[in-house]
């Protein structure tokens, strides 16, 4: 070991253009530790107040020090460019290397800080959608609810997804609301049917699955709004219709439910309702429609 030091130590040579800038260095230091030293002496024989000496001393310490920094850059410059190229280079490298595991950071960064969700919320991302159930610096695991976007059963199922898909894609949060949410489903009849009345019985029936803790979550919500500054939602059952072709009626009941019973309310009211329900209009009889003929067109001279 001693030998390869002793060959190590025989080999090195320093470059002429090295030992000038080695002494230029030297120079430098050994002339601004003088000027400290004849600053501080000179202050402390000329300033009389403690206050106003200490500042002065701070200060020239200071700019002696910004100074001696300014002069190592300008004596190192042409060495600390070719060293900063480089760093570039192997920056550059390690960039392209690590670009997925750095966008999994970025990821990571983007979704703390706009705390787009937590813990046990219900997200969709793409086509991933399911309920948190783990986050660290690289990935999220969600448990999978599905399948599709509409259903809430849990497949038993879990996905592990990069935090890198954060910053290209959005995040839908399911659970914004956290204990209790508005659950939206719908119900299509055909033009032909008797969807007048399904409406009415899909809000009675929501009505009556809703009343033991709609209070409850109209104060949890006035509770949020003010919270976060947003205006207060009706918190009633509704039921809105919505005409996507010619020949369909779709009926849109949206529910405020408990976080973790959306699925359990929404079968209560579509059991609730087609069981005591068929929704098929009556086909009118030749004898009503006869008398109705008559009524909307009557004889002459009548």
């Amino acid at each position: 070991m001693f030998e390869q030091i002793q060959t190590w130590l025989t080999n090195f040579v320093l470059s002429d253009s090295m030992i000038s800038l080695i002494t230029s260095s030297v120079i430098l230091i050994v002339t601004v530790l003088a000027l400290r030293a004849l600053l501080g002496r000179f202050i402390r024989r000329s300033v009389a107040s403690t206050e106003l000496r200490r500042k002065w001393m701070v200060q020239s310490r200071n700019g002696l020090l910004l100074l001696l920094m300014l002069g190592l850059v300008l004596i190192w410059g042409e060495e600390l460019r070719t060293l900063a190229l480089s760093i570039v280079a192997i920056a550059v490298a390690f960039v392209v290397a690590t670009k997925e595991l750095i966008l999994c950071v970025i990821g990571t960064l983007l979704k703390t800080v706009s705390n787009s969700f937590n813990l046990g919320d219900r997200i969709q991302v793409k086509d991933f959608r399911g309920d948190v159930i783990d986050q660290n610096l690289l990935a999220t695991t969600i448990m999978e609810v599905g399948p599709g976007r509409i259903t809430h059963q849990r497949t038993g199922r879990t996905m592990v997804i990069p935090n890198a898909m954060f910053v290209s894609e959005p995040v839908i949060n399911e659970s914004f609301t956290h204990d209790y949410v508005f659950h939206v489903f719908t119900i299509p009849f055909r033009r032909d049917e008797d969807w007048h009345e399904a409406q009415k019985a899909f809000l009675e029936s929501a009505k009556r699955h809703c009343a033991p803790y709609l209070e409850e979550v109209r104060k949890y919500m006035n509770r949020i709004s003010i919270k976060r500054g947003l205006e207060v939602p009706s918190v009633d059952p509704r039921v809105t219709i919505q005409v996507p072709t010619a020949g369909e009626v779709h009926l849109i009941v949206r529910v405020p439910a408990k976080s973790g019973e959306r699925g359990f309310i929404e079968q209560a009211i579509l059991t609730d309702v087609f069981l005591h329900n068929d929704f098929i209009k009556k086909p009118v009889r030749a004898a009503d429609s006869q008398v109705a003929q008559q009524v909307h067109d009557p004889e002459p001279g009548q």
